[in-house]
């Protein structure tokens, strides 16, 4: 179960009330820093600027694959912890603007976790320490500690035994 927190609109979808929910001079800030994290070959430099300009926490020796996309909204909702990779043009979401509602989640990633290139991760969802989320995947529920996910959704593939659950 996603935990997320649930904001209705009425008349038009709700990205069309953006502004409303989130300051344009913040988003313009964040799409600029995030621009430059996607296109910089530096992985420390990636690192610095989301924790320091985006208010993301990042642990030490994260890696950041080139074009990995964070939430321009809200990246102040992300968690990574150390030694993690983020894969090649992962998509980490913190939000979902849909029709009648706005929808907000933390995402926590732990330590020593591989999300594969092309993964999208949603808004709501923990992923446990030493899990790996394979590439092009779709991460709409928590992934426990050790467990190997693939697919759209995910699915497991393989479990560590005596795996702590994500959600401890």
């Amino acid at each position: 179960m996603r935990r997320l927190r649930v904001f209705p609109v009425e008349g038009y979808n709700s990205l069309q009330h953006w502004t409303k929910f989130c300051s344009p001079w913040k988003v313009i800030k964040n799409f600029l820093i995030i621009q430059l994290c996607r296109y910089s070959p530096s992985l420390e430099l990636k690192s610095l600027l989301a924790r320091s300009f985006l208010g993301m926490k990042v642990g030490k020796g994260v890696s950041w694959g080139l074009m990995a996309m964070v939430d321009v909204f809200w990246p102040e909702l992300i968690t990574i912890g150390d030694n993690t990779i983020i894969g090649y043009n992962s998509t980490i979401l913190c939000h979902e603007f849909l029709i009648k509602e706005l929808r907000l989640g933390t995402v926590e990633i732990g330590a020593n976790v591989m999300i594969g290139a092309n993964a999208t991760i949603l808004p709501g969802v923990k992923i446990g320490d030493g899990a790996v989320v394979a590439a092009g995947s779709l991460v709409n529920r928590d992934v426990l500690a050790g467990e190997f996910v693939a697919g759209v959704p995910i699915k497991t593939l393989h479990s560590s035994a005596g795996g702590k659950d994500a959600a401890s």
